[in-house]
C-alpha cells in the first residue's frame, strides 16, 4: 500500500504517521518527489484501517498494490532511478555502454580492448573472469587472476568494472568490483539474491532465459528486500521455438519495464541474438525504444575468442555504432 502525503506536510507529522505505521508492524519505504512525498508500505496490512488514513488532514490519497514486487515498483517510487556504478550512471537520462569481452583471456586482450571501447564511448567495461558454460569441458574463465586483470583494465582506463558472479562464497573476490553481475542461470538463484541483497554494490540483473517480466522483478526485490536498491535489469533475451537466434530478443519488455518499476533497464543484444551481425541493428532498435544503456561484447580477434566469439563485434565495428547509437539518442 502506498500513502501519498500532501504539499506543505512538516517533517514532525510526516515522523509521527511513520513511527505509528512502524509501531504497526510494518515497514516504510520514503520517496520524495518535487512536489509529493510517498510512503511504501510492506507488511500486513490486514489491521490497518485504510479509511481512517484517508480521513488525515497531512494525507491526499492511498493506494492498494495488488503487485506482489514492492521496493521495484513504480507506484512506490515513481521517479526513474539512477544507479552509480562507480563512475558512471544509468537510468533517469543517464545512458550505459557497456562494453567489453564475453571472457577475460590475457592481460593484452582485457587492456587493448578497454581502451579501445573507452575511446568509442563506452562508460563500463565488462569482462567474465568466473564463466558458467553449457559444457563442462569448455573454458571457464580464469577465476581470480581474471579479477585482478580486470582491476588492471580500471587502473589503465578508469571505467568502472562489470562481472559475473557464480557464487555467493566468492564476494569477498568482488570487492573491488563496481558491478557484479547476476547471469540468467541464476536470476532465480534466491540464496545468492539474498547475499547480495546485504551488500551495497552496484548488481546487474539479467532476465533469465525462461523467466517472464513479473519473475525478474521479483528477483531484483530479493535483492532490494535485504536493503540493497542498487540494481540495474537486463533483457537479454528469452528462449522461444526460433533457431536463426541465440535466443529471442524481447524489446517490448523494455516498455513494460519501464512502466513497471523505476529501475534503469539495459539490452544485451550479444546473448540476445548470438549473432554478430545482428547486434548493430538490435542495439540500435533497443536504443530507439527507450532502453536505459546497452551491454555489447567486443573482442579484438573474434574469431580466436574462447568464448562466444560468434556473437563478439570488433573494436572497429563497436566504434561505428557508437556514431549510430549517438544520433538515434539525438533524435529520440
Amino acid at each position: 500500500m502506498i500513502t501519498v502525503l500532501k504539499p506543505g506536510t512538516t517533517k514532525e507529522q510526516k515522523d509521527q504517521l511513520v513511527s505509528w505505521f512502524q509501531e504497526q508492524g510494518l515497514k516504510v519505504h520514503e520517496s520524495v518527489g518535487d512536489t509529493y512525498t510517498i510512503l511504501g508500505l510492506i507488511g500486513d496490512l490486514s489491521k490497518i484501517d485504510i479509511e481512517m488514513i484517508e480521513l488525515l488532514d497531512i494525507v491526499e490519497k492511498v493506494t492498494p498494490i495488488s503487485e506482489p514486487f514492492k521496493k521495484a515498483n513504480r507506484k512506490f517510487h515513481p521517479e526513474d532511478s539512477a544507479i552509480e556504478a562507480g563512475t558512471a550512471l544509468c537510468g533517469d537520462g543517464n545512458f550505459a555502454v557497456i562494453a567489453g569481452p564475453c571472457s577475460v583471456e590475457s592481460r593484452e586482450q582485457i587492456i587493448e580492448v578497454a581502451k579501445r571501447v573507452k575511446a568509442s564511448g563506452a562508460t563500463m567495461l565488462r569482462g567474465g573472469a568466473f564463466k558458467p558454460r553449457t559444457s563442462p569441458y569448455d573454458f571457464q574463465g580464469l577465476k581470480g587472476d581474471g579479477l585482478q586483470l580486470l582491476l588492471e583494465a580500471k587502473k589503465e582506463t578508469g571505467l568502472p568494472i562489470v562481472t559475473e558472479i557464480m557464487n555467493a562464497e566468492h564476494l569477498p573476490l568482488f570487492e573491488d568490483i563496481d558491478v557484479i553481475q547476476v547471469g540468467a542461470r541464476n536470476m532465480q538463484n534466491f540464496e545468492l539474491l539474498k547475499e547480495l541483497g546485504r551488500t551495497r554494490k552496484t548488481i546487474l540483473l539479467k532476465r533469465g532465459l525462461a523467466n517472464t517480466i513479473k519473475e525478474l522483478l521479483m528477483s531484483a526485490e530479493y535483492i532490494m528486500a535485504g536493503g540493497n536498491e542498487n540494481i540495474i535489469l537486463c533483457e537479454r533475451g528469452i528462449r522461444t521455438f526460433e533457431t536463426y537466434t541465440r535466443n529471442t530478443l524481447d524489446l517490448s519488455a523494455v516498455t513494460v519495464l519501464h512502466k513497471l518499476t523505476h529501475l534503469p533497464v539495459v539490452v544485451d543484444p550479444s546473448h540476445a541474438t548470438g549473432e554478430a551481425y545482428m547486434v548493430e541493428p538490435m542495439a540500435l532498435a533497443a536504443t530507439a525504444c527507450g532502453a536505459d544503456g546497452l551491454m555489447i561484447e567486443v573482442h579484438n580477434n573474434p574469431a580466436k575468442a574462447l568464448c562466444d566469439g560468434k556473437q563478439s563485434i570488433t573494436p572497429d565495428q563497436f566504434d561505428v555504432l557508437m556514431k549510430k547509437v549517438n544520433k538515434i539518442r539525438e533524435v529520440i
